[in-house]
This record gives C-alpha cells, sequence and structure tokens, in this order.
C-alpha cells in the first residue's frame, strides 16, 4: 500500500515542482466507514477543516501540522483520495469552536450543534482508551486545507 502513497507523491511533486519526502498519510475517524465518508467531503469539497484533539497529539508524539504542509488524506482501505495543504492551524477549547468552523468541517446538515454532539461522542470514545474523561474545554488542533489534487 506505501508503494501507491509513495508513487501518488512523487507523480503530485514532480508536477508541482515540489522536492520533499512523501508526507504523512492518513484516513479521518475511527474506522473505514468514516474514513470513506469523511474522504468523500474533502473529494467534493464540502470538508475543508478538520479538528483533533491536542492531548491525542501528545500522548502518540505526533507534531501539530504547520501551515502548508502537506498530508495525503485515505480511504477506507488506506488508499490515497486526495493531497491537501494545510492553510490554517490554531489551537481552541472545543466550547470555543465558531460556527463557521463547524460548517467547514462539512459534516451532517452543517450545523454547530451536529458538529458539536459527533464530536462529544467521538472525543468520548478516542479519549476514553487512553482512560481520560472528555471535557467541554478539550483543547483541540483545529485545522483548514485545501485541496492540492484528487486521486
Amino acid at each position: 500500500m506505501f508503494v501507491l502513497i509513495e508513487s501518488y507523491w512523487e507523480t503530485f511533486a514532480k508536477k508541482n515542482g515540489l522536492n520533499s519526502a512523501c508526507p504523512e498519510a492518513w484516513a479521518f475517524g475511527d474506522g473505514a466507514e468514516m474514513a470513506d465518508n469523511l474522504g468523500a467531503l474533502v473529494v467534493n469539497g464540502v470538508k475543508t477543516a478538520t479538528c483533533a484533539a491536542h492531548r491525542i497529539h501528545e500522548i502518540e508524539g505526533e507534531a501539530i501540522p504547520q501551515v502548508g504542509e502537506y498530508n495525503i488524506v485515505l480511504d477506507g482501505k488506506n488508499e490515497p483520495l486526495a493531497i491537501i495543504r494545510y492553510t490554517e492551524v490554531e489551537l481552541v477549547k472545543m466550547n470555543e469552536v465558531t460556527r463557521d468552523f463547524a460548517r467547514e468541517e462539512g459534516e451532517g446538515d452543517l450545523s454547530y450543534e451536529y458538529w458539536y454532539d459527533g464530536h462529544v461522542r467521538f472525543f468520548t470514545w478516542e479519549l476514553g482508551q487512553y482512560g481520560i474523561a472528555f471535557t467541554p474545554d478539550l483543547l483541540l488542533v483545529c485545522q483548514r486545507f485545501e485541496v492540492m489534487d484528487v486521486y
């Protein structure tokens, strides 16, 4: 699988005059169905933002994405869907996320309420794997991005 991802990046990088190693490749959510659903929203231009629990970045030793950094979004089979580039990255408490950001996440009916409820469920599950309780002031890494290429 990595060969396919690496080949996709090499083709994109060459076409765009980039001289950099293959960036991080990942899928959204907690499984294949969520990865497929959210990945499709990215490909279709509906989802232009995402967020992650800052605490999970710390626990897993993941670097915070940087503006201008590329990533490859994968589907539920860990195959490439698109290359994105971060346009904005900020740390925001969950209960301070704006309605605009929630809408840019592109999920459900695009309402803040849908976003908040869904993210409470997701972060409760994700943090629970580490024995950490969800709180409304959970610090999030909020990322806006643009799609640079669709596989």
